[in-house]
């Protein structure tokens, strides 16, 4: 009886261990790393970081797909919510401190991770959390348009010094 109950706690704790999260790497992979098309991949993904910490509403108009989805803590939306979010500043996306990124190009598409941490302004009140952001790219007509934006909140504290607490 004693092996039944001390086998069943190994099968459940070898389970539960399965699902911890990784730890994040500490630097940004550099050019030297990737081909030319991810790395224009993740110049693109850079600029967007600053077109949505200065609310550049235009740029991101002409970057997000009519079609893009977007995935936040608080619910999901289209391209035009998205954009009208960031006008208004019902989302102020005032910076993204990146860790790592990695892209992988599966024919014309590309699919981006982040390891971030964000600061943002939601509702008046500045949060810091940490994210794994996927972003996804089409490229049509030669240019690479986001299909998709999504912020899977991370399990692991906050790595930015001088910044709030996980909100």
């Amino acid at each position: 009886m004693k092996a039944k109950i001390l086998g069943l706690f190994l099968i459940i704790m070898s389970a539960q261990s399965s699902y911890a999260q990784q730890p994040p790497t500490e630097t940004i992979k550099t050019s030297a790393n990737n081909t030319p098309e991810q790395q224009e991949v993740i110049n693109l993904s850079k600029k967007k970081w600053d077109w949505m910490a200065n609310k550049n509403v235009d740029s991101l108009n002409v970057l997000f797909d009519d079609k893009a989805m977007f995935v936040h803590m608080g619910g999901s939306w289209g391209k035009t919510q998205e954009l009208a979010t960031i006008k208004s500043g019902g989302i102020w996306y005032k910076q993204a401190e990146v860790y790592s990124v990695i892209v992988n190009i599966i024919g014309n598409t590309a699919i981006l991770l982040n390891d971030i941490d964000l600061v943002a302004v939601v509702g008046g009140r500045e949060v810091t959390n940490p994210f794994m952001v996927t972003e996804v790219y089409v490229k049509e007509n030669g240019k690479w348009k986001m299909g998709s934006l999504t912020f899977s909140h991370l399990l692991r504290p906050v790595k930015m010094k001088n910044s709030n607490d996980n909100q």
